[in-house]
Order: C-alpha cells, then sequence, then structure tokens
C-alpha cells in the first residue's frame, strides 16, 4: 500500500518543495506524518507530485521480500520521475540492498532515524531561510482524512516469532512515555479528531521496557501500561480503537471500558494460527484452547465485541491436521473480521531454517478453504447487525451517497457501512444508521433522523 503525500495549505511561494511516498503498515504512515511535521515546521513545502518536488522521499517497507520488491520498484519509479531520492524506512537498514540496484539514490537512513532523514533532506535541499513562514498546526501534519488519526505508542518489539524480523529492522520494545502519548492523543482530539488508532508492534506489551514507570498526568498519577493508557484516551469522547494486541491475561482489564462505551468494543489481536504445533514453531503462545475460553467470556461481558486478526497457512511443517484444527478453531471463535496470508519466506527469518516446506500449490488450496470458512462465518455475524441501529463515522460522499464506518470497522482494513442516497452529511460526521441489508464483508442502511 503507497500513497502520494499532499499538503495543500498556501505557503510561501520560494520554500523548497519535498515529496514523500511512504508504503507499508500504520506504523510508517506515522513516521511519514512526524518526518513531515519536521519539515513542515521548517519551512518545506510539501509537493503533491513528483514533478513538483525538489527532492523526494520514499519511506520503505522490507517486512517480506514482496514487500522489499515494491520498495524498489517505487525507489525506482522515484528516479526516473524525479532524479533526487532519499530512501527511508525499514528496508533502509539494508543500504546495501538498495544502493545494489539503485546507486543514484541520495541517502538511506533507517526505519524511525528521523534526525538522519531531515538531515538528509537539509545536505540535498538547504533549508528555508525563515523557517517560521509556514507554522503546522500543534497536532502535527496527518496523512489520514482529518477526522482520524494513528496514535503509535511505541516501537519495536521483544517478542522473537520465528517468521518475522520487526525486531532487527526496528529494533526490542522502546515504549513512549504515557504523558506524551497522552498530550499527543489530547491535540488531536481538541483538532477535530473523531477516531483515534493505537498502533505499535505489540500494544499490550506497552510499558514493558519502562517497568511501566508512573508519571503525572494533571491531577493523577498513572503507570505507562495498556490499561492506564485505554482508561485515560476513553476521557477525550472520540472512538479509540485498539490494534495489535496480543491476548496477555491483563487485556481481560480493559473488556469493562469497552462494554461501558467508554472505549470501542475492537479488539485486533493477531492469532496466527490454532495449532499447538505450529504456534510452537512459529514461536507464539500455543494454547488456544484457554484462548476460546477467554473469547467467550469477553463476549459474555460485552456482547457487541468485535474481534478482528490475521493468520497464516502454509507455514513450514503444517500438515493437513494443524490446517484442519486452524478451520474447526475458527468455527468455534466466530471471528468478526480477518486476514490471511500464505507464508512467504523472508530473508533473515528463524523460519527459513525449519524443515517441512509447504508446496505453494497446497498453500493456495488451503488458503482457498480458510477464506471460504471465514467467508461464512462473516456474512452470518454481519447479517444479526440486520435491523440494529449502529453509530456511523462518515468517511466519503459524493452524488451517490455516503460512505461510513461502524465501530465493528477499521479503516482501510475492515468493511463499510454503505449509505445510498444520503449526501446531507460531509466526512468526519458521526450518525446513527438503521442497519438493512448485508453481505460477507459489508453493511448496507439510512440514517435514522429525529421525527
Amino acid at each position: 500500500m503507497s500513497r502520494i503525500m499532499t499538503d495543500t495549505s498556501s505557503r510561501a511561494a520560494a520554500a523548497p518543495k519535498v515529496g514523500i511516498v511512504s508504503l507499508g503498515c500504520p506504523k510508517a504512515l506515522v513516521d511519514s506524518e512526524r518526518i513531515l511535521t519536521r519539515l513542515r515546521a521548517e519551512g518545506y513545502e510539501i509537493s503533491p507530485s513528483y514533478d513538483g518536488a525538489d527532492v523526494v522521499l520514499v519511506n520503505t517497507c522490507g517486512f517480506l521480500d514482496s514487500a522489499k520488491q515494491e520498495s524498489l520498484e517505487a525507489i525506482g519509479e522515484a528516479i526516473r520521475e524525479n532524479g533526487k531520492v532519499i530512501v527511508t524506512g525499514c528496508m533502509g537498514g539494508d543500504p546495501e540492498a538498495i544502493r545494489k540496484v539503485h546507486p543514484a539514490v541520495l541517502a538511506v537512513t533507517g526505519p524511525h532515524q528521523y534526525e538522519a532523514v531531515v538531515g538528509a533532506v537539509h545536505e540535498a535541499l538547504p533549508r528555508p531561510h525563515d523557517p517560521f513562514l509556514d507554522l503546522v498546526p500543534p497536532e502535527g501534519l496527518h496523512l489520514t482524512p482529518r477526522h482520524y488519526a494513528y496514535l503509535k505508542i511505541s516501537e519495536g518489539c521483544h517478542n522473537r516469532c520465528s517468521f518475522c524480523i520487526i525486531p532487527s529492522l526496528r529494533g526490542d520494545l522502546v515504549s513512549r512515555p504515557i504523558d506524551k502519548v497522552l498530550r499527543e492523543a489530547e491535540k488531536l482530539a481538541t483538532a477535530g479528531v473523531k477516531e483515534l488508532l493505537v498502533i505499535s508492534q505489540d500494544t499490550s506489551a506497552y510499558g514493558l521496557d519502562l517497568k511501566y514507570a508512573e508519571t503525572q498526568w494533571y491531577d493523577r498519577t498513572v503507570r505507562t501500561r495498556f490499561y492506564d493508557l485505554a482508561k485515560e484516551l476513553a476521557n477525550l469522547d472520540v472512538w479509540v480503537r485498539m490494534h495489535y494486541v496480543y491476548p496477555y491475561p491483563h487485556v481481560d482489564d480493559v473488556i469493562p471500558l469497552m462494554a461501558e462505551g467508554r472505549i470501542l468494543p475492537y479488539l485486533d489481536i493477531p492469532f496466527q494460527h490454532a495449532s499447538p504445533k505450529v504456534l510452537k514453531a512459529m514461536r507464539r503462545p500455543g494454547d488456544q484452547e484457554k484462548t476460546l475460553g477467554r473469547i467467550r467470556r469477553w463476549r459474555e461481558e460485552c456482547p457487541h465485541l468485535a474481534l478482528r486478526s490475521t493468520f497464516i497457512v502454509g507455514f513450514p511443517g503444517e500438515t493437513e491436521e494443524d490446517f484442519q484444527m486452524l478451520l474447526d478453531w475458527l468455527g468455534e471463535a466466530q471471528l468478526d473480521r480477518v486476514g490471511c496470508f500464505k507464508y512467504e519466506a523472508v530473508a533473515g527469518a528463524p523460519a527459513n531454517d525449519l524443515p517441512g516446506a509447504v508446496p505453494e500449490e497446497v498453500k493456495q488450496e488451503r488458503w482457498e478453504r480458510f477464506m471460504q470458512t471465514q467467508k461464512e462465518i462473516s456474512a452470518a455475524r454481519l447479517q444479526e447487525k440486520v435491523g440494529m441501529v449502529l453509530g456511523v463515522l462518515i468517511d466519503e460522499v459524493d452524488e451517490d451517497g455516503a460512505i461510513g464506518r461502524s465501530y465493528a470497522d477499521a479503516p482501510e482494513i475492515d468493511g463499510s457501512v454503505f449509505l445510498n442516497g444520503e449526501t446531507n452529511v460531509k466526512p468526519g460526521d458521526m450518525v446513527d444508521v438503521l442497519i438493512e441489508n448485508a453481505d460477507e464483508y459489508d453493511l448496507w442502511g439510512s440514517i435514522e433522523r429525529d421525527e
């Protein structure tokens, strides 16, 4: 997923212009936003096109080999279209691989090296004489629509999953102090953001590296910890959506906040598989029977809880019995939103050395069976919402109507709520919608209006 970043506010004509292409996950998107904010604070313009830019930044992804190839292609396109290119992001941790293919790049910096990438911009394109000509808003610049924003709470990861190279790309877990996170969230809410999407590599591990340090926030003491963060964000009167939450025992503590409507009843938990043998090979927690029990208890306490997850099929050593165990578990868990990936070897990942490689045609066949199983589950769960009135956040409006999302739908990865003919709304509006129809992924409805 890539974005050409734009900023259309008026500014001094003589200011140098920087273009940015952002690839990969929301965490990389937040990195791009921080870079943009710093550059705009120094007086640079942000160009929406290659030909309007004096230099182009490419924020790369390096998680999978396919992502690396996409990053190399994006760098090549930027070089062809502009000529002056600076590379940063996850793939920037391997500068030799980039320069081997694209020796013309001006500089290469690694992930979340904000000072280094801004320094490379300064060298390629000297900063404006007066950095105060163009002031940025206090919440910084964002590449998402104005009504929602990602809130990154940490960098890196302390887990050592055998299929993942994130720790080698981004390092071990480094949590942001909770007062800094809350201050950023408060600024976003004050600026009109209606939804905060909390992200990190392992959100429920937040604060572990800081020994859950305490700090003062207004008139109270808060801990740098998952529950405290959720409780404080709940005071901002915005949607708070939790992503990348590993199912540690203390995750149970936030379910009452969801049941009370203080944060969204939505958890994004990367279960990855259900077979204990495969989970052990993945170096993941492996007691999925206990997990099913916890899911049942969560839903007893919070009946409308929406669960999304991702899984991998075709992992080395996965047998048909393991895969059937995954399908059976999926049928028991009844997850609302699910993504599935065919296992792909990643250079440097320990899983590459595991025996029992699964043939590509078997991976494909299992992926298709998995998706068909989940499609039926999703269709049934969405059908249950027909006749309900849901709060919907509007994302888009055109001459045909509006498109929004319910509490169960994260932007770009989950479904939508379609409001055909509803044109008297605007992006960022929150409306009550009577759900009238559903398919496997999306809902349709009309706005409930006072008589």
